[in-house]
């Protein structure tokens, strides 16, 4: 290897690991010159710092879905760029990890101690993966609905292939028939990866997130010259609208502006009520 190469090769080696001139020569020249090897010599010697790419911002990237007998995981990883999220490497690697979700019910822990087929643990393998493709990447996030109750439904938009797209939602159901009412939980999934509900009723969200709207909206109100006492009443008003515009139960059916969705429950009852027990919706680098 020539010595451009070598310089080269220890400016990336340091820019991924954090670690000094002197140890990234030496981690190369043990290692062969490759570059996965030496971040695993500097790993193993305990020198290699965190990498200088974490404090960048990764916003982009994937969702994924695993369901197998009813059961159903979702997870998200991030990139930096959305061609990133394009790059078959990482895809694989995001596919690799939809099923070790699955398999570890939705434990972020227990997924990044988990081998992955080459017979590396997760963690290991995503520091190689940043090393090969250049840009951070993170495991953000996973999820597990059970079959112990209910049935559960998803929907994935924005697919880039089967179960794998930019949003997805799960909605886990009490009431359902097959070939009656069974289409509803696609329906409602479908509604929820488009209406980002909080919570299915008002008792979901969280109190500190209803005071805190109460005083942004008493505030407005203040600043725009109505006296106190007319914006205590003025803000219980905006304060219901905001928790109906919030919950999934009393938002507006995406497919009918005339009803809620509580309206779309009870027209879809056959044998029982049919009830929302839980749901979550991810969206990628939503929140970051």
């Amino acid at each position: 290897m020539s010595n451009k190469d070598l310089l080269e090769n220890i400016k990336k080696l340091r820019e991924i690991t954090g670690v000094g001139f002197k140890d990234c020569k030496l981690a190369l020249d043990e290692s062969g010159s490759d570059i996965e090897k030496a971040i695993e010599f500097l790993r193993k010697k305990g020198i290699a710092k965190a990498s200088k790419k974490m404090n960048r911002t990764a916003s982009e990237g994937l969702v994924l879905v695993k369901e197998s007998q009813g059961e159903i995981s979702v997870i998200e990883i991030n990139s930096e760029t959305d061609f990133v999220a394009k790059n078959k490497d990482f895809i694989q690697f995001c596919k690799e990890l939809s099923n070790l979700s699955f398999k570890n019910k939705g434990d972020l822990n227990k997924i990044n101690e988990s081998k992955m087929i080459n017979g590396n643990t997760v963690k290991d393998n995503l520091v190689n993966l940043i090393a090969k493709i250049g840009e951070k990447i993170i495991i953000r996030r996973a999820n597990y609905f059970d079959n112990k109750e209910g049935r559960n439904f998803y929907y994935v938009h924005s697919s880039t292939e089967k179960d794998i797209g930019k949003i997805i939602s799960v909605v886990k159901l009490e009431g359902i028939v097959d070939g009656k009412n069974s289409e509803l939980g696609n329906k409602i999934s479908m509604h929820i990866a488009a209406s980002n509900p909080l919570a299915v009723d008002q008792s979901g969200i969280k109190k500190e997130i209803i005071e805190k709207e109460l005083e942004i909206i008493k505030a407005e109100i203040i600043n725009s010259g109505k006296p106190a006492e007319m914006a205590e009443k003025i803000s219980k008003g905006k304060i219901n609208k905001f928790v109906n515009d919030n919950t999934l139960l009393n938002q507006i059916w995406i497919m009918d502006p005339k009803k809620k969705v509580s309206d779309i429950l009870n027209e879809n009852k056959v044998e029982n009520e049919v009830k929302i027990l839980d749901f979550f919706r991810y969206k990628v680098g939503e929140g970051i």
